[in-house]
């Protein structure tokens, strides 16, 4: 990537406030995958099927892009997307597989085009079997920079179809060390015509993730920004009457730092309902917060602390029916990464953290994630053992209390 990862945070964050924790836990329960040593790059996706975790194997020395789905008695038996010795790959940034609501598989990944410039291209490609056969891969760029095309989020449009958001590094060509990344966003129909191409906002972080979720009144997309003063704070857009909005802030963290964090927000939606995780580390000092919307979007709560102590982001979250919300995050707890989640909610009101993985044994490497499908949680994470060596991708359930 062009920018590097902010110099090492100082997490020194104090004690978060003295709200009681609300009454409220689920017991979470391993989930055996069918992944290999060396296995990392886990994204969780759900549809009306349910939960699909896809990961990388390196299958002949090349990186390879499986996915499994959800039943009432595990994963199913994995199966290969696509694989290439070409590939980008970054912790940071993973491929992923996205089932929509006709059955079509959707899987995206980076393709390298230049290790000068660590520029890429994003692919995708789809399934219209359950995998057997998938099409050849193409573009949703069309600048034909060898920049960064990368960060992509997949989510099903409304009127069907697959729409993205990605960042886009064609305007950086110019300058490469002062050239703005971009975030755009693509479409296509149920025939995979291509019906979208265009900008969201012409300067954002160049290397966080971005997230969709679906509201009653259409897609919201979050990301982080950056202004010419480096203030990096998480913007949201939301798409109205064949257009994406303006970005405008979740909160105003006022977070000024000189390099890409490499640590994005997600958000999360049930009707108008709306709620958006994000990572901080003003003064040196790491936290995740939340953030709730009840009208699509358009405006955010306060934000809620979700440690305890500091935090080293990496978050997720979840909205449920009734207008709550289960967030995931890191905690830094005792010299190592704790994947923890709660229940938040949007009172500010919190339960007791739950560990889900690193509180002892191996530790927890990668990007976590959450997803639910109706009363179930599913977590993934890359797991490294206490003693080093190479890590693997682990899964985990709980189900909702009633």
């Amino acid at each position: 990537m062009r920018s590097t990862i902010v110099a090492t945070i100082v997490l020194l964050g104090a004690a978060a406030g003295a709200q009681a924790p609300q009454a409220w836990s689920v017991k979470v329960q391993p989930l055996q995958l069918t992944a290999g040593a060396g296995s990392g790059g886990v994204q969780l996706t759900t549809s009306k099927k349910g939960v699909l975790v896809s990961w990388l194997d390196s299958d002949n020395d090349e990186p390879t892009l499986k996915f499994a789905e959800r039943t009432a008695s595990g994963w199913t038996a994995p199966v290969k997307a696509a694989s290439g010795e070409d590939w980008f790959v970054t912790d940071a940034d993973t491929p992923s597989v996205l089932r929509l609501s006709n059955g079509t598989l959707v899987a995206d990944w980076m393709q390298a085009s230049s290790e000068e410039f660590e520029a890429s291209n994003l692919r995708l490609t789809y399934s219209k079997d359950d995998g057997k056969t998938w099409s050849k891969s193409f573009l949703p760029h069309h600048d034909g920079t060898i920049t960064q095309h990368a960060f992509a989020t997949l989510f099903e449009r409304p009127a069907g179809g697959l729409g993205l958001v990605w960042l886009d590094g064609r305007l950086t060509v110019k300058d490469r060390d002062k050239g703005p990344m971009t975030l755009r966003y693509g479409a296509y129909d149920a025939q995979w015509k291509q019906i979208s191409d265009r900008g969201i906002d012409t300067k954002v972080c160049d290397c966080c993730t971005t997230s969709v979720a679906m509201t009653a009144d259409g897609p919201v997309a979050v990301y982080r920004n950056r202004t010419d003063d480096e203030i990096r704070d998480i913007y949201v857009s939301r798409y109205e009457m064949g257009a994406w909005t303006a970005g405008k802030p979740v909160h105003n963290d006022g977070w000024h730092v000189e390099a890409c964090p490499v640590n994005g927000p997600v958000v999360g939606a049930h009707g108008k309902d709306v709620v958006v995780a994000w990572f901080v580390a003003k003064n040196d000092q790491g936290h995740s917060f939340a953030a709730f919307s009840n009208d699509a979007g358009r405006s955010f709560g306060d934000p809620i602390r979700l440690d305890d102590g500091s935090s080293l982001g990496k978050v997720d979250i979840e909205m449920l029916d009734d207008g709550s919300a289960v967030a995931a995050y890191i905690e830094f707890a005792n010299q190592r990464g704790q994947f923890r989640m709660r229940h938040i909610e949007r009172s500010g009101a919190k339960s007791a953290p739950i560990t889900i993985a690193g509180g002892s044994g191996g530790r927890v490497g990668g990007v976590p994630r959450l997803a639910r499908s109706g009363n179930e949680l599913v977590f993934a994470w890359v797991e490294t053992p206490e003693s080093g060596g190479v890590g693997t991708v682990k899964t985990a359930t709980a189900a909702l209390p009633h």
